[in-house]
């Protein structure tokens, strides 16, 4: 039988640099985002966040909002808080980074947020299974 040793000592999920866009060029080299892992508690506060009561008392989800919040928050850098950024993109991170990208570069920041927090890139049933704790 194993110790508690591993569990105590967890091998940590690093930060990874991820290049999502060729339009973000400096000394003619993409510049890469750097991203995070998202713990479950971050993620159930999300969830919690964007899931809401209607008038008949039943959940809904903003599944929209959730990833893009989720996302969001998983950038380290570039810093969607400085104030130069927002004078450009708009207010707020999310708004920051959702107006910052293409469509595409956007799909592939989520997924690579996603992936690097231990989630398939489908999260749908993730997303049910912790609404549902």
């Amino acid at each position: 039988m194993s110790t508690l040793k591993a569990f105590l000592n967890p091998i940590q999920v690093e930060n990874k640099e991820v290049i999502v866009s060729n339009r973000f060029m400096e000394d003619g080299k993409p510049v890469p985002f750097i991203i995070r892992p998202i713990t479950q508690k971050e993620n159930e506060q999300l969830i919690k966040k964007y899931t809401k009561k209607d008038k008949k008392g039943a959940d809904t989800f903003n599944r929209t909002e959730y990833v893009q919040a989720l996302t969001a928050s998983a950038v380290v850098y570039p810093n969607l808080s400085d104030s130069k950024l927002q004078d450009v993109y708009g207010l707020g991170e999310t708004e920051t980074l959702k107006n910052m990208l293409l469509i595409g570069e956007y799909a592939t920041l989520a997924q690579a947020v996603q992936k690097l927090s231990g989630l398939d890139t489908n999260i749908n049933e993730d997303i049910e299974e912790a609404k549902n704790e």
